[in-house]
């Protein structure tokens, strides 16, 4: 049954009312689970320092943080549902190929930014933290590390976002395969132009030591030779 166009937008806007909605129950939800998002976020810096110590700088620190923390739940929590609406928005108007194509990236994309933020916490950020520990503590004249609490959550979840979004590189890829933008053979004869420009990505938004960017570039070479398998010959 087809829609009028005041028909469209009265459901656009039920959708996202419904959107606001889910964001601000969420936000509600992370204001008071905050706390504990600041502590697991701390953990794999605490994990390899004995004396941690970091520091409030200013009087609304805390207050900060706090929306900010909450903010990031809430965008946690209703992207999948943002998402599930969009779709359920724009299914109906689609052909059948065109459903069978965009389905998987509804469902990897939020699934891979889950994967590349976790290997980022898990794997990253305990070398990475132990490096400027270490390299801190190498300094010949008396030091005393207190960094600012704010800082220190803006660098990991800013190094969280990098990672969750490189490891979209296998859907643009083979989206851009299966639209017939680009050809198999084309990434295959490119790889070595691809494998620079991978380090130079990771040696652009990563911290500035080696093993973090070796960390970022390496899965992102696997995704990119994964990403080949999954593409079509006759592609371009």
């Amino acid at each position: 049954m087809k829609m009028t166009l005041m028909q469209h937008f009265a459901e656009l806007r039920r959708r996202i009312l419904w959107c606001a909605l889910i964001f601000v129950v969420a936000f509600c939800f992370g204001w008071m689970v905050s706390s504990y998002v600041e502590l697991f976020l701390t953990m794999p810096l605490l994990k390899v320092w004995d004396d941690a110590a970091l520091l409030y700088t200013g009087i609304s620190d805390g207050l900060m943080i706090q929306f900010s923390l909450a903010t990031l739940v809430a965008l946690i929590i209703s992207v999948p549902v943002f998402l599930w609406h969009i779709w359920a928005y724009i299914a109906p108007g689609l052909h059948k190929n065109e459903r069978q194509f965009l389905i998987p990236i509804f469902l990897l994309s939020p699934l891979l930014f889950i994967v590349g933020a976790a290997f980022a916490f898990y794997v990253l950020f305990p070398v990475v933290f132990k490096f400027f520990l270490e390299l801190n503590e190498s300094a010949q004249v008396p030091t005393v590390l207190m960094p600012a609490i704010s800082g220190y959550l803006a660098f990991s979840i800013g190094l969280l976002k990098v990672f969750g979004l490189a490891f979209q590189l296998p859907l643009v890829l083979v989206g851009l395969n299966r639209i017939g933008i680009l050809s198999k053979e084309s990434v295959i004869k490119s790889r070595r132009y691809v494998i620079v420009f991978i380090f130079v990505f990771a040696a652009m938004l990563t911290p500035p030591d080696v093993v973090s960017q070796i960390l970022l570039a390496v899965p992102m070479l696997l995704l990119f030779e994964i990403s080949i398998l999954f593409m079509k010959r006759d592609a371009g």
